[in-house]
């Protein structure tokens, strides 16, 4: 099968990917390898060809399902993998120095049984050592035919703009939604300018705009339990903007997951979104919003309920928002 396709870079992709860290990591009790395989495959079959993931996603184990279970397909697909965060001896690190991005890119390569990532990304800026210090590592792996494409994670438009001098970024990924708007400081204009991709991960906003999300009673290990705007006193105050989202998605005829993803492809061509899910049903629907039309009024009205101000809470806590470079909006300034 295929579906209409974007481009990221010289790689031409599914207009909507698959982000594999649900496959493994951060939202409680992962799919078995066996299901988690059964889902790459059927993503592939479906033409999804556009695979995202990271060396972090469960202390690798994200990276060998995909080499246990896809890379005889490796045609058919564009990969993309991630440096910086990863977990030495067992403890979550974030290091952007060249030897640990190299250290990184080695352990991926075994894993995934491949000896060539498509496109290789900083997972998140190390402010610690100086930007063009990590690209130069990117660079001298695409140098060595280990990458073939360099991408930042989670940066600010400045950050882009000085990786990019030293060598041409390909891919940024960062967090985008109807409720998470980031990217539209800076990031997303400066994509467009430079010819950048803007690769948007957690584009149902977690689950919240897929109608995971009902209460505050989170798995053990989910991510989101650790989140304001996902726990009391915010869940409650935000889950009545879900359900006017949800009720604008019942009118025009399709689910709140794909008004979502609709929306986040509306944003511009240079846009392609990267839905996780371990429910291969799920993974159906996702990719099935390219036969959903959405109109104008409705993405309005998806606008209005997410008016600047209007969610309650930060999208990370004081811990995590420390990693992440990516513009603030004025109202998380302003707390």
């Amino acid at each position: 099968m295929t579906l209409p396709t974007r481009q990221v870079g010289p790689f031409t992709v599914s207009a909507i990917g698959l982000g594999c860290m649900n496959l493994n990591h951060a939202y409680g009790t992962p799919p078995s390898a066996e299901d988690g395989a059964r889902l790459l495959n059927r993503a592939l079959d479906l033409g999804c060809s556009f695979l995202d993931t990271a060396a972090l996603y469960g202390m690798g184990a994200s990276e060998r399902l995909i080499g246990g279970s896809v890379m005889h397909r490796r045609a058919e697909f564009t990969l993309a993998s991630k440096c910086v965060l990863d977990m030495v001896e067992g403890k979550r690190t974030l290091d952007g120095s060249p030897a640990a991005i190299a250290h990184t890119l080695d352990g991926a390569l075994q894993r995934l049984g491949t000896d060539h990532i498509d496109l290789y990304y900083l997972h998140r800026l190390d402010h610690n050592v100086p930007a063009e210090d990590s690209v130069g590592a990117l660079v001298r792996a695409k140098e060595a035919g280990k990458i073939g494409a360099l991408g930042l994670s989670e940066m600010s438009a400045a950050t882009i703009r000085r990786a990019h001098a030293v060598h041409p970024i390909t891919a940024v990924q960062s967090e985008y939604s109807p409720w998470v708007r980031n990217p539209e400081v800076a990031v997303l204009d400066t994509c467009r300018e430079l010819g950048i991709a803007l690769v948007a991960f957690s584009p149902v906003a977690r689950g919240f705009l897929a109608g995971a999300v009902t209460t505050g009673d989170y798995a053990t290990n989910d991510i989101r339990a650790a989140m304001p705007r996902f726990v009391e006193p915010n869940l409650s105050h935000n889950l009545k903007l879900a359900e006017r989202f949800n009720a604008i998605a019942a009118r025009i005829g399709c689910t709140p997951a794909q008004l979502s993803l609709g929306w986040v492809l509306s944003r511009g061509d240079h846009v392609v979104p990267i839905p996780g899910t371990g429910n291969i049903q799920h993974l159906e629907e996702n990719l099935a919003t390219m036969d959903v039309h959405i109109d104008a009024r409705a993405l309005a009205e998806v606008d209005a309920i997410f008016a600047p101000g209007a969610i309650a809470g930060g999208r990370y806590s004081a811990a995590m928002q420390a990693q992440i470079d990516t513009e603030l909006l004025p109202e998380e300034i302003a707390t």
